[in-house]
């Protein structure tokens, strides 16, 4: 079956140039002409690439991303900014939110072609890969390629158990532990606060960084009692916020490790 592509553009003329081109290389397309309508046609029908602009009508593409992250069948959905926005800031915003490609307009529509092809090319690698990684005693990786959202999700799916270790570049490091795929407690290596549902929130803004998973026993009270899809729905609320200039940004403090297999101090 063709994959299918979700294109959201408020610009009526490059939603028809990008689907037209699409189609003809075999793609089934859907388009959307805000956040609000691509959020709402992704959850009806969940599509196998979202290509969006960033600067539209009732939701901007920054929001509906962190809102597809928030739905657990939509957070490893592979994304595509395509945005008039070209500052580094912006880039490296896009890619913190967990992008996989960024391209700025004006653009060269073989580039997309391209692009579409490669993205998809590597998202179903990268996801096959982790997963079967998920199904030994441990894992690695780069929070750029798979991001803490689809992390979490894919470790509800796979109903783990033991220790998800996190550490930022030149930055702080974080444990969150995992009992039959749900999260209940987290922490930072050297911080007091914050913990657990909260640190999970603080830990979603991280775009790049290092993860570690290793099988363990986990024991302990649920300190979280919340599910996955919960943590990430109010980490996209808790963003939208920050990103409001009402709003002003929490403070981290740091706090002591945690062992594998050990559960002193919860």
């Amino acid at each position: 079956m063709a994959p299918h592509v979700l294109v959201a553009d408020d610009d009526a003329w490059i939603l028809r140039m990008v689907a037209t081109v699409l189609e003809k290389r075999g793609y089934s397309v859907e388009t959307a002409v805000d956040g609000e309508d691509a959020l709402a046609r992704a959850r009806a029908r969940t599509p196998d690439l979202l290509i969006t602009d960033v600067m539209m009508p009732r939701m901007d593409g920054w929001s509906l991303v962190r809102q597809l992250r928030s739905h657990s069948e939509l957070a490893l959905l592979p994304v595509i900014f395509l945005t008039a926005l070209s500052s580094e800031d912006d880039r490296i915003r896009g890619f913190r939110l967990g992008a996989d490609d960024y391209v700025t307009k004006p653009f060269r529509f073989e580039e997309l072609d391209l692009r579409v092809a490669k993205t998809l090319r590597r998202t179903q690698a990268t996801v096959q890969e982790t997963r079967e990684q998920l199904g030994g005693s441990s894992l690695r990786g780069d929070l750029s390629h798979v991001g803490l959202s689809s992390l979490l999700v894919l470790i509800e799916m796979e109903r783990k158990t033991g220790l998800l270790q996190l550490r930022a570049p030149n930055g702080p490091s974080a444990q969150i532990l995992v009992r039959e795929g749900k999260v209940v407690h987290a922490r930072l290596d050297d911080a007091e606060e914050p913990v657990d549902a909260e640190c999970v929130y603080y830990l979603l803004t991280w775009g790049a960084g290092e993860f570690e998973f290793t099988a363990c026993l986990v024991e302990g009270a649920d300190r979280v009692s919340v599910s996955t899809t919960h943590l990430l729905m109010e980490g996209a609320r808790l963003m939208d916020e920050q990103n409001d200039p009402a709003h002003a940004s929490a403070a981290v403090i740091n706090v002591p490790p945690i062992t594998p297999g050990n559960d002193e101090g919860w």
